[in-house]
């Protein structure tokens, strides 16, 4: 009688348990397809604008471009 009851009760607790996981499963899928849905849709006029950057990180940026330009043509065997 004590076995019956619980492997019953073993049962149960691992049918919740896989309804759980089934529901989270679920709604994070359902959760993916509105992303993707939103994502097709091209709907981003919401988002903010990137800031603008000032003007000592552009100055970096061109140092690094052209670091990596010299770079790509001492590689490439070039003399500058």
């Amino acid at each position: 009688m004590t076995e019956t009851v619980s492997i019953l009760t073993l049962s149960i607790a691992g049918l919740a348990g896989l309804a759980m996981v089934t529901a989270a499963a679920l709604a994070g899928w359902r959760g993916w397809l509105d992303l993707q849905r939103t994502a097709l849709a091209g709907d981003h006029h919401d988002m903010p604008e990137p800031a603008p950057a000032n003007t000592g990180a552009r100055i970096e940026l061109a140092d690094l471009r052209e670091r990596v330009r010299k770079l790509e043509a001492i590689a490439a065997g070039i003399d500058l």
